[in-house]
């Protein structure tokens, strides 16, 4: 592989520039939070999953939202602050999301800023509002 004559390497160092620079202000965002926060993100959605599906009649009768599954709770995560980490997900059957099927129970717990422990289930029952409406 022959390198770049000595003229073009200002222009191409310009280029690598210019296409980076959208990159730029993507990434920041991203790395602002420290892995400690990204764990404890990780465990909380973890610790609603779980406790959901034991309010739920565990996973041989319920399955939670996809979202449940992401390490950052994805859609499920309403919000992360100083209070907690809240998720709001929906449920059902087993199969459910996989089908099409409407969800039959919707869930809001919030969870320790630590991800270690449930501070409340704020909502457990049938879901108030279908996803997407």
């Amino acid at each position: 592989m022959t390198m770049p004559s000595p003229r073009l390497r200002p222009l191409l160092g310009a280029l690598a520039l210019l296409l980076a620079a959208p990159l730029a202000t993507i990434l920041p965002a991203r790395a602002q939070m420290t892995q400690e926060q990204a764990f404890q993100r990780g465990r909380a959605v973890n610790l609603a999953r779980m406790r959901g599906e034991v309010l739920n009649g565990g996973l041989g009768v319920y399955r939670p939202a996809l979202c449940m599954y992401e390490r950052s709770g994805g859609d499920c995560l309403v919000r992360a602050d100083a209070d907690g980490f809240l998720f709001r997900f929906y449920g059902g059957a087993p199969g459910w999301a996989q089908l099409g099927l409407p969800p039959t129970v919707e869930t809001e717990i919030l969870v320790a800023p630590d991800g270690r422990s449930v501070l409340s289930v704020v909502y457990n029952g049938p879901p108030r509002a279908q996803p997407g409406l």
